[in-house]
């Protein structure tokens, strides 16, 4: 059985001020090791969080991953050297490349040119400006959300591994849900028998650190059990704390979907005492018509309390 949940709505803002300084000390940590070895251990530290937290809310707030963002830095400040007339290999040992070759291609890739053309007059480049988080409030809106123990439990289902797509309907997604034999549903639904879950689930879990755009990930069409049945693919999950995110739309309702997980990185997480754990994250839809242009749903996340 679950422990009863409370049901709040809060309203939605940004990063409170004491949080904003330890992110900002974050990020001056980032700048001041751009030439050597960033240790993601050390960014949690800072901001008194876990990595993989760190890692959730940044790509979040950022609107990038933190590898990418990273990245991205250390080639906007090579740049500016490769342009001052440093050696490409001097540059590259310099920001951590394997090779001269290697830097190339990331230069490349960032900035569309070699660095031999990036020194031409007119040369247009790209950089990456730091990033820094400054506190917003918006308390015209509210998200709806509740807290919800969870016992151990059993993911039971047909999964497949396919691209992570955070904008846009998903081809590999419904291509999977498309190559379902008939009937599967009603077969997954006989097996569910933990009540306080809707029997459907669609559950992501298996994502790669920084969650990056086309990243591989496990989808699992499933329900939820007390045991693992054979035949099915499962995924044993420990008993843990969730934070159950409302959604509902009468219009576009699988963009309101996408919405609720970055509403809930960006907007919620930096405002409550919770941080998110290692964990499938799951998705249920109680209601909703045939092309999925209306309906409700909920986003459930795995967290456990901040002190």
């Amino acid at each position: 059985m679950l422990v009863p949940a409370h049901i709040v709505a809060v309203e939605r803002k940004k990063v409170p001020t004491d949080m904003l300084e330890q992110w900002n000390d974050a990020l001056g940590y980032i700048e001041d090791n751009l030439d050597g070895e960033i240790d993601p251990h050390e960014l949690a530290r800072i901001t008194l969080t876990s990595e993989y937290h760190f890692r959730r809310v940044f790509s979040a707030l950022a609107g990038m991953s933190l590898s990418q963002y990273i990245r991205s830095r250390r080639m906007t400040l090579a740049t500016a050297e490769i342009l001052d007339g440093l050696g490409v290999l001097d540059v590259a040992a310099k920001y951590g490349y394997s090779s001269g070759d290697a830097f190339s291609r990331a230069f490349r890739q960032m900035n569309g040119m070699t660095p031999s053309h990036a020194r031409r007059p007119g040369a247009v480049l790209r950089s990456q400006q730091a990033v820094s988080f400054h506190l917003t409030i918006e308390g015209r809106s509210t998200m709806r959300y509740r807290i919800v123990d969870l016992p151990d439990i059993h993911i039971n289902g047909r999964s497949t591994r396919i691209p992570l797509q955070y904008q846009g309907p998903n081809p590999a997604m419904s291509e999977f849900h498309q190559s379902l034999p008939a009937g599967t549903g009603e077969e997954l639904r006989a097996l569910a028998d933990v009540s306080d879950l809707p029997e459907i689930l669609f559950v992501s879990t298996g994502f790669s650190p920084d969650r990056e755009d086309g990243s591989l990930f496990d989808y699992y069409f499933a329900v939820a059990t007390t045991t693992e049945h054979d035949g099915w693919d499962t995924l044993a999950v420990p008993a843990s704390k969730w934070v159950v995110f409302e959604a509902s739309a009468e219009d576009n309702f699988s963009a309101a979907l996408q919405q609720l997980w970055a509403d809930a990185f960006s907007e919620w997480f930096p405002s409550n005492p919770y941080q998110v754990v290692p964990g499938p994250e799951i998705l249920t839809v109680t209601a909703s018509n045939e092309d999925w242009s209306s309906g409700t749903g909920e986003l459930w996340i795995p967290v456990t309390r901040t002190a």
